[in-house]
């Protein structure tokens, strides 16, 4: 090897590491993105799918679709469902509501996330339309009403693993929009949204 080519080698590894650290840098801001979509594309860890419309399949298969709803201890707001349960048929399009307030005198930026369980049924629970992952801002003691519609895709009838499922809880948990893991599981950062309205 000449000493004219040692020179070139070493900058070709220096070039090749600082993209190497470059790449990893952008993967671990956009690895929480990246995951939340694959798992609302694929239905991973009970996350129900995001789709456009229902299809035209409607069978006489029987869901009991149950609404759980929670708030993260740092934010002072009332969060329920409307409704305790729907009975629908899979591949029949469901709409449920829930109500939040905020108690406090002050504007805060909520924001919500949910799923479902069984795990396996998430594959097949479908969100048409959804109020999660959106900043919902309630100004002091405002209380807003908030639809979910949704439907089962009638596969999960022809799952041998998921067949057995009767009854699917549909969960979500607000969160302060400044609360640190929030940002980290939307893929921001932490400054980039206030609690509080300036």
């Amino acid at each position: 090897m000449s000493e004219r080519n040692i020179p070139h080698q070493h900058r070709c590894i220096l070039i090749f590491l600082i993209c190497l650290v470059g790449v990893m840098c952008v993967l671990s801001f956009a690895s929480v993105p990246l995951y939340r979509l694959f798992c609302q594309r694929t239905g991973y860890g009970g996350t129900p799918k995001i789709a456009l419309r229902a299809g035209n399949e409607i069978s006489n298969y029987p869901l009991n679709i149950r609404f759980n709803a929670s708030v993260h201890r740092d934010l002072d707001w009332s969060f329920e469902p409307l409704q305790n349960h729907l009975v629908i048929r899979a591949g029949e399009v469901g709409l449920a509501f829930y109500r939040v307030k905020n108690n406090t005198a002050f504007p805060i930026v909520g924001i919500a996330t949910y799923n479902v369980t069984p795990d396996k049924a998430g594959p097949y629970f479908n969100k048409i339309d959804c109020f999660c992952f959106e900043e919902q801002t309630l100004q002091p003691h405002q209380s807003i009403d908030m639809a979910v519609q949704f439907f089962i895709d009638p596969e999960i009838i022809r799952d041998a693993q998921a067949r057995d499922v009767k009854t699917i809880t549909l969960s979500y948990t607000f969160f302060s929009a400044k609360d640190p893991w929030i940002n980290k599981y939307l893929g921001l950062p932490t400054m980039q949204r206030s609690s509080f309205i300036q």
